[in-house]
């Protein structure tokens, strides 16, 4: 029973994070080059920022925006939690602050950046709008696809 739970609870993670999504900036350019696609590099405070959560459950875990982004994005998420059971390795750590400095260095959250597969910034916006649906974020983002 352990076993088939165990396999249904991967089995659900690998279908709500089928399109690619990277740990670093170095990885998403090279997949971004090799697949011709752009990337969305996500500012989030996973276990603290309201607005991030309410995003990342709206948008981001929407079916819709998921094909979107399998066919068309590199995911990069440079997460910031708080709390002491969620705090990343250090070199992660490192990394998202490396990306937020070049990035986000007013510290906004949530902040999305689109860029292109040589991390050159299209696009960029900040915060969570209630109104604006799945579609609006994917018709933005398409403004910039080839």
């Amino acid at each position: 029973m352990k076993i088939k739970l165990l396999f249904f609870i991967g089995a659900m993670l690998c279908a709500t994070y089928s399109f690619a999504q990277t740990k670093d900036l170095q990885s998403a350019e090279s997949l971004a080059k090799s697949e011709n696609k752009l990337i969305l590099l996500k500012f989030s405070g996973s276990d603290w920022c309201i607005p991030c959560i309410q995003l990342q459950k709206t948008i981001f875990e929407n079916s819709e925006f998921q094909e979107f982004a399998k066919q068309k994005l590199v995911i990069l998420l440079a997460d910031f939690p708080q709390q002491k059971k969620h705090q990343l390795p250090k070199v992660e750590q490192e990394a998202n602050n490396k990306l937020a400095e070049v990035y986000n260095p007013e510290g906004q959250f949530p902040q999305m950046v689109l860029l292109n597969a040589e991390g050159k910034v299209l696009y960029q916006w900040h915060g969570y709008d209630k109104k604006l649906t799945v579609q609006d974020y994917i018709a933005n983002i398409s403004r910039y696809l080839k």
